[in-house]
């Protein structure tokens, strides 16, 4: 989508379903592509490291998770050395709690261009979650001599993961959008996002492996769809396992509800952002 086809007015202040919304954002995608280079440009521009901040981040935390959950406090580990064990959880925990954090405040931090022109206003947190899963690619790269050193072999289990990273970016989306849109309506989301991120983060089995959960509250903890989906990564990665299918099928069924209720919401309040922000 080019300058010139930007309206300066919605077309349809209405609201319209979510078929005819992902219509409309197609039609945009050249815009969604050219603002999710921008965000990567903007983010490490003038940085010292550049893109190596994606690997960084990740690895930075497996070192710490590792001296801390395996000399100080054993956490046990499913059988794998900790340090392999925690940086296969870390690369889609950090892009999901990465995309949290630069896709909630997005829209508030564009409300020149909100206030003035016309486009998907899902633009803004789907290019900044788009940025981060540049990250994710970047920062995966290490897993790769990772999984070597420690000689986890490469198996067809690992197949399983186009799957699992699409269920992810899906609930990713659901949990981004709904909390952007809130954000431009109640500021104070944004100070309460890091401390409820901080909290998923004990509530997913990053630092610890799903088995030490106690059987009788297993249902209830896999109501994170984040919870089975490291789970299923370990699985597939580590274990050349087939991930639990029936973990996989309650993350999909709660991630594919959760984005079309947040896509609703977000295209029924979208017209009174201009006039909130």
């Amino acid at each position: 989508m080019h300058a010139q086809d930007i309206k300066v007015f919605r077309a349809d202040d209405n609201g319209h379903g979510i078929f005819r919304a992902l219509d409309d954002l197609y039609r945009y995608r050249e815009l969604l592509l050219t603002w999710t280079i921008r965000d990567i440009k903007v983010r490490y521009k003038q940085s010292l490291l550049g893109v190596s901040w994606a690997i960084v981040q990740p690895l930075s935390l497996m070192i710490i998770y590792t001296v801390v959950f395996s000399f100080f406090i054993r956490v046990p580990s499913d059988g794998v050395p900790y340090p392999i064990f925690a940086y296969t959880a870390l690369l889609p925990w950090t892009f999901f709690a990465s995309a949290i954090t630069f896709g909630v405040p997005s829209i508030v931090n564009n409300l020149n261009l909100v206030t003035k022109i016309y486009f998907p206003r899902e633009i803004f947190p789907l290019a900044a979650l788009g940025a981060c899963f540049v990250d994710l690619l970047i920062a995966a790269v290490l897993l790769i001599p990772l999984l070597i050193y420690y000689g986890v072999p490469l198996t067809w289990a690992w197949l399983w993961i186009p799957l699992l990273l699409s269920v992810q970016i899906i609930f990713t989306i659901g949990v981004v959008l709904i909390a952007a849109a809130l954000n431009v309506f109640y500021r104070d989301v944004r100070f309460v996002l890091p401390l409820l991120t901080q909290l998923w983060l004990y509530a997913t089995p990053v630092i610890y492996p799903q088995s030490i959960v106690p059987e009788q509250f297993r249902g209830l903890y896999l109501l994170n769809p984040m919870a089975g989906l490291i789970e299923g990564y370990r699985e597939v990665l580590l274990h050349g396992q087939t991930p639990n299918l029936q973990s996989l099928v309650a993350a999909s069924l709660i991630s594919i509800a959760l984005f079309v209720v947040a896509y609703l919401y977000f295209e029924r309040v979208e017209p009174t952002f201009a006039d909130v922000i």
